[in-house]
C-alpha cells in the first residue's frame, strides 16, 4: 500500500514541521479550494458571458458600488449581457434596447422574488413580509391601490400639508440643512401618515422612532446578510431586533384600534373596514412604508438641491403654484400657505401641473439610481438571443437608459425641458414598465408637488458647500449609493429663508 503509507508519512512530516510552514499551507490549501469553488466556468454560446474573475470577488462591489461594477462588467466581457455568481445564486445583467423591453414584459420574471434575495432591505417577518402567499401579496397590492382611489387620496392632502407645515415650523425662519435628512425625514412622515394611522403618525416620538429602526434596517444591510441570513453576525442581530420592534410597533397600534373602537379616516381603519387579517395589514404597513419612504424621500431631496441651483425652473415652479391657488382662493380667511394649497382639488394637482410633473421626471431620471431585480419563476427564456434558465435572477440597471447620451445628450445635466426620447422602447423607466409599474406612483407624485409647492412659496433657497458659499458645481447624485443617491463629495447643503407667506 505505498500510496497510504506516503500520505501517512506526509502527514506525520506535516505535523512536525514549524507552525509557519503549516499556516502557510493551510492558506495555500484554502486558496486552491476558494479557487476551485469560485473559478469561473466556461460559457455555452447561448449563454450570457461570465465576468472574467473569481466569483467572490463579485458580491462585495456588487452591493456597495453596484453602478461602478456593472459598467465595469459591460466593458469586461464586451457584452450588453453577462452573467456571475453571487454564491449559489445566478445572477444575469442585461442592457440595450432589446433587453429592455424583453425584461418589462417577459411573463416569467417575478419581481417580489428577485426584490427579495438581491435587496435584503426591506424588513423581513416569515408571514408577514416575506414567504406570503400570492393571494396575500395581491390583496396588499389591492389595498395600496384603494388607499390611491379619489376619495382617500383627496381626503390625505390636508393632513399630509399639515404635517409638511409642522416640519417646515420645526426648521425655523433661516438656517442651513442637508437635504438627505429634514426632506427625507419629513417625507417620511408624511409617507407613515398616508400608509399607516393616527396612533402612530401623530405622535412625533414613534415617528421618530421608527425612522431610527428603518435606518438601522439599511446601515445592517451588508453582503453577508443578504446571502447568509442565517448566519448571527452584529448587524444581522440589530436587523432582527429593529424587526421586531417595527413589528411590536405595528400590532400594537392595530390592537389598540381594535380594542378603543375609535372610527379614524385612514389607511388602517381602511384595511379593518375590509376584514383583512392582522398579517396581511403588518405587512402592508412595514414593506410598503419603507419601499414608499426611500424612492419618494431621495427623489424629494434631490429635487430640492436641483431647484436650489437652477433657480430659473424654481421660479416656474413657484408660478405653476401660484396659478394653482388663483385670486378666488387667496382671500384672508386662509391665511396660511398649507390651507390654501389644501383649497386645490386632486385634479388640478394631477391635470394642472406640467411644470412640476416635468421636474419630477427629469429628478427620477438623474437621481434615482434604480436597478430593477426579477428572478425568472417560468421555464427558460432567451433575452437577446441568450439564454436565461429557470431560477436565475436577472437585473436592469436604470442607467442604461436614463443616462445614455444618445436619448438624452449631456445626461448627467438637470433639464427638465428636454424633449422626451420616443424614438426607443421604453426610453424612460423611472415608474417602472410593462408589466410592472411602480404600484405607488399616484400617491408619491402627489407627496412631491405638495413638498414642493410648500417648499418654493414659503422659502427662498440656495445649495450651498461646507463653507456657506454658493456650490459650484453642484454635487453630482451618486449612483453607487443604491438607496439615496447621495453624493460622496461636493456635498451640497440648503440654505434657506422664509417668505412672508405664512406656512
Amino acid at each position: 500500500m505505498p500510496y497510504a503509507v506516503g500520505a501517512q508519512a506526509a502527514a506525520a512530516a506535516f505535523l512536525s514541521a514549524s507552525f509557519p510552514f503549516q499556516f502557510a499551507v493551510a492558506v495555500l490549501v484554502l486558496l486552491a479550494i476558494i479557487i476551485l469553488a469560485f473559478a469561473p466556468e466556461k460559457s455555452e454560446p447561448d449563454e450570457p458571458a461570465r465576468l472574467p474573475c473569481l466569483s467572490i470577488f463579485t458580491i462585495f462591489p456588487f452591493f456597495r458600488r453596484r453602478f461602478d461594477f456593472l459598467n465595469w462588467g459591460f466593458a469586461a466581457t464586451g457584452q450588453n449581457i453577462f452573467q456571475f455568481q453571487l454564491l449559489n445564486n445566478t445572477v444575469i445583467v442585461v442592457s440595450g434596447e432589446e433587453s429592455r423591453k424583453a425584461f418589462f414584459t417577459a411573463k416569467g420574471l417575478d419581481l417580489t422574488e428577485g426584490f427579495k434575495i438581491l435587496s435584503g432591505a426591506i424588513p423581513m417577518v416569515k408571514g408577514v413580509t416575506a414567504d406570503l402567499q400570492m393571494k396575500r401579496v395581491a390583496l396588499i397590492h389591492k389595498r395600496l391601490a384603494a388607499v390611491q382611489r379619489h376619495a382617500p387620496l383627496s381626503d390625505l392632502i390636508p393632513l399630509i400639508l399639515e404635517d409638511i407645515r409642522v416640519n417646515m415650523e420645526n426648521w425655523g425662519a433661516e438656517g442651513t440643512f442637508d437635504p438627505f435628512d429634514n426632506i427625507y425625514e419629513m417625507v417620511f412622515q408624511t409617507t407613515l401618515r398616508c400608509l399607516s394611522c393616527h396612533e402612530i403618525s401623530n405622535d412625533p416620538a414613534l415617528v421618530h422612532r421608527l425612522k431610527v429602526l428603518y435606518d438601522t434596517l439599511d446601515t445592517g444591510t451588508t453582503p453577508t446578510t443578504v446571502l447568509l441570513p442565517w448566519l448571527p453576525f452584529p448587524s444581522m442581530i440589530k436587523k432582527l431586533l429593529a424587526t421586531k420592534e417595527i413589528y411590536d410597533i405595528v400590532i400594537t397600534a392595530i390592537n389598540n384600534r381594535k380594542k378603543s373602537q375609535v372610527y379614524r379616516n385612514d389607511t388602517l381603519q381602511m384595511l379593518l373596514d375590509t376584514g383583512d387579517e392582522n398579517l396581511v395589514i403588518v405587512g402592508f404597513i412595514m414593506g410598503l412604508l419603507i419601499a414608499g419612504a426611500r424612492a419618494t424621500g431621495t427623489t424629494a431631496s434631490w429635487l430640492m438641491t436641483f431647484l436650489g441651483g437652477h433657480p430659473e425652473w424654481r421660479d416656474k415652479a413657484a408660478a405653476e403654484v401660484r396659478s394653482l391657488i388663483g385670486p378666488d382662493n387667496s382671500s384672508t380667511d386662509l391665511a396660511s400657505l398649507s390651507a390654501r394649497l389644501a383649497t386645490i382639488p386632486l385634479e388640478a394637482w394631477e391635470s394642472r401641473t406640467p411644470v412640476l410633473d416635468a421636474i419630477i421626471k427629469e429628478t427620477t431620471r438623474v437621481a434615482q439610481p434604480h436597478t430593477a431585480m426579477r428572478r425568472n419563476l417560468g421555464p427558460e427564456i432567451y433575452i437577446d438571443k441568450k439564454r436565461i434558465p429557470t431560477g436565475a435572477y436577472v437585473v436592469y440597471p436604470f442607467s442604461d437608459v436614463h443616462l445614455n447620451p444618445q436619448l438624452y445628450p449631456d445626461p448627467w445635466k438637470f433639464d427638465p425641458g428636454r424633449e422626451e426620447a420616443k424614438e426607443a422602447n421604453f426610453s424612460y423607466v423611472g415608474w417602472g414598465g410593462g408589466k410592472t409599474t411602480c404600484l405607488g406612483t399616484r400617491l408619491a407624485k402627489v407627496e412631491l408637488k405638495l413638498i414642493t409647492a410648500m417648499f418654493v412659496l414659503g422659502y427662498h433657497h440656495k445649495v450651498v458647500n461646507e463653507a456657506g458659499e454658493v456650490a459650484n458645481p453642484l454635487p453630482t447624485p451618486n449612483w453607487n449609493d443604491i438607496l439615496f443617491c447621495k453624493p460622496t463629495k461636493d456635498i451640497g447643503y440648503i440654505k434657506y429663508r422664509r417668505t412672508a407667506l405664512p406656512l
